[in-house]
């Protein structure tokens, strides 16, 4: 069995949560936040800044934009623009994650980065909407009154940062292994899911 795992989400289908269940379940460390805090360390940018990377892709022609404009200077130095810069800092970091052979790995087109590495799972949770909503006000502690909002921003950026680094679509099932509608089971069920298809399917 290779403990190896990714998992993209749709805001609100407690992706995250299941992940982390995951990564205890199969004794392997947990990636999400992490990989912000290590690609930090490796490039030098703000926490702040690798934070909003992602979210700035709710507009998507904005986004391809300003990713099209290089910041390089006359010296030599990199012709790529900070969205780009921003993009394989966390690449890289995922690389060498996947490299070591083992862990569970939340968002950051983790499926993409690794897809030449044998053996990884590709994971995508989805959830229908109204459990979404309840899950974003009832354990994310999203405001009531914005969590349509945030589900819709969210996924939206999600989607158009994911289709643009990696020139697939997120959330087709082509890109997975495995997809899992949350709404139906219980996030520790959804993990143990995942464990058990990790152990029994078959490695090419």
């Amino acid at each position: 069995m290779k403990r190896l795992v990714t998992i993209s989400r749709e805001y609100g289908s407690g992706g995250r949560i299941i992940g982390k269940l995951l990564a205890e379940k199969i004794g392997v460390p947990f990636y999400d936040r992490e990989i912000i805090d290590l690609a930090v360390n490796e490039t030098g940018f703000s926490k702040e800044l690798i934070e909003d990377a992602e979210l700035k892709a709710k507009n998507s022609f904005a986004y391809g934009l300003s990713s099209a404009f290089s910041y390089g200077d006359v010296t030599g130095g990199s012709s790529l623009s900070v969205n780009e810069k921003l993009f394989l800092a966390q690449f890289k970091v995922v690389r060498e994650i996947g490299e070591k052979g083992e862990g569970v790995i939340v968002g950051r087109c983790a499926d993409y980065v690794l897809k030449d590495i044998p053996g990884v799972t590709n994971v995508f949770v989805y959830a229908e909407h109204a459990d979404r909503v309840k899950r974003a006000i009832e354990k994310y502690g999203d405001d009531s009154e914005k969590a349509d909002h945030l589900i819709a921003t969210y996924d939206k950026a999600r989607q158009n940062y994911y289709n643009y680094h990696t020139c697939q679509k997120w959330g087709d099932y082509r890109n997975y292994n495995l997809s899992i509608n949350s709404s139906y089971i219980t996030e520790e069920e959804a993990a143990a899911l995942i464990a058990g298809y990790v152990e029994r399917r078959t490695y090419r």
